[in-house]
């Protein structure tokens, strides 16, 4: 055979903040729900929504709007919490909406511009495809240190 380059491909969860497309590997993504009751807990940081009872496991809830210090808007129909693994952790992340499930070859993927507004370092690059821009999440860095050692106080409130 021919010199064939192998394109290698990411798979990806689709989803909405706001008004933008942010792409989140699959690999990271262990289930989608629709909003459920979140238990409130004091002294947390303000994106931290609380934590859920999912099958007979506490897992703290982040609302991703709040994290990323965009407009806070009320839950609806199409609103969802993505669970993550998340520095060896499971954590949900609550997003407006999740549109699809895509396959993007790696040559659709630029590096992040160097002015970009979003904390470049929650970003894994930017995604072409056909006329959209898609936001690639690297998701284990939208935790910060500090906040993954509260997510981990929040796991033993589980045990």
């Amino acid at each position: 055979m021919a010199d064939e380059k192998i394109e290698h491909e990411l798979q990806l969860v689709v989803f909405v903040l706001d008004t933008e497309e942010y792409g989140l590997s699959i690999t990271k993504v262990q289930e989608i729900n629709r909003i459920i009751p979140i238990t409130k807990l004091p002294q947390t940081p303000d994106f931290v929504e609380g934590i859920i009872n999912l099958r007979e496991r506490v897992i703290p809830i982040i609302d991703l709007r709040k994290r990323f210090q965009l407009k806070i808007s009320d839950y609806n129909e199409n609103s969802r919490i993505i669970i993550v693994e998340v520095c060896g952790q499971t954590v949900g992340i609550i997003v407006d909406a999740v549109t699809e499930v895509i396959r993007l070859q790696e040559s659709m993927i630029e590096p992040p511009p160097q002015n970009f507004i979003l904390d470049a370092e929650y970003v894994d690059g930017v995604g072409k495809l056909d006329n959209r821009l898609l936001i690639l999440l690297d998701i284990d860095k939208v935790i910060t240190s500090n906040e993954e050692i509260l997510l981990n106080d929040f796991r033993q409130i589980g045990a």
